[in-house]
């Protein structure tokens, strides 16, 4: 992370979606629709909003049943990449789900995003399973590596 850099993580609201959607569409070849992202804070699940010295930088969004964290979204904008945010962001959201009660914290990933699956090896997730053609991808489906991680 850059020298000097605080990183302040708030909830995701209205008015930031306009932001997160526009990154969405930039950063993915298939991306949430303003509406997902929307239909995430209506359904109540945790939509968080990562800045660094008041810059947006990054989103994720989290669904919480009972003692399980499920992470569907996370994402760093294009320009803050490549500085360590994407790892404090998911840190962050593992210290969040376990301070709120989450014993496990799973995720999908595609086998073609390397630099997603170093990260979340890094952090302690383990494949558990797989869902084949669980992605849209341009040659028709790709599959997803389903990971879990004790908190």
């Amino acid at each position: 992370m850059s020298g000097g850099a605080t990183h302040h993580f708030s909830p995701l609201t209205l008015d930031d979606l306009d932001w997160v959607h526009q990154q969405e569409v930039d950063l993915h070849p298939f991306p949430w629709t303003r509406g997902n992202f929307a239909d995430s804070l209506t359904a109540g699940h945790g939509a968080w909003l990562m800045r660094v010295d008041k810059e947006r930088v990054g989103y994720a969004v989290v669904l919480k049943v009972l003692d399980e964290a499920h992470l569907l979204n996370i994402s760093v904008a294009r320009a803050a990449q490549g500085k360590g945010y994407g790892r404090a962001l998911l840190e962050w959201l593992q210290l969040t789900a376990k301070r709120n009660g989450a014993g496990q914290f799973f995720l999908e990933v595609r086998p073609s995003n390397l630099a997603g699956l170093a990260l979340y090896r890094s952090q302690g997730f383990e494949q558990i399973g797989r869902r084949k053609g669980y992605y849209p991808a341009p040659d028709g489906r790709e599959d997803a590596i389903v990971m879990r991680r004790e908190l």
